[in-house]
């Protein structure tokens, strides 16, 4: 019975790591959006900075990336900036992976 309890309590242990870690990889990709489309916009350093803050608050909107989409269009839109919806989303998923390695590296080094 213990060996049971003992596998039930690192599942859990995993499943809860793997989540604080899937929330960490989403929202450093939506601040790493936030300066990608802040370049863009043509706003620099610590409004960049603002800008990608404010947008993470996004993130928590509603559940899923399409509250941050339609933000990051809007702003786009709302600029006149010459950039594809197919290009924004690609970005959104390039930077997943970004995020990804830099919180892995990040845990690497300590």
């Amino acid at each position: 019975m213990t060996s049971f309890n003992d596998r039930e309590k690192a599942e859990e242990a995993k499943f809860a790591h793997d989540a604080e870690l899937g929330f960490k990889v989403n929202a450093r990709r939506v601040k790493l959006l936030g300066l990608w489309v802040a370049e863009h916009l043509g706003i620099t350093g610590d409004a960049a900075d603002a800008y990608a803050r404010d947008l993470v608050q996004v993130d928590f909107t509603e559940p899923g990336q399409e509250d941050v989409f339609r933000k990051v269009w809007a702003d786009l839109q709302a600029k006149d900036v010459k950039v594809s919806e197919q290009q924004v989303r690609s970005e959104m998923a390039r930077l997943h992976d970004v995020a990804a390695e830099q919180l892995q590296k990040q845990a690497a080094k300590g």
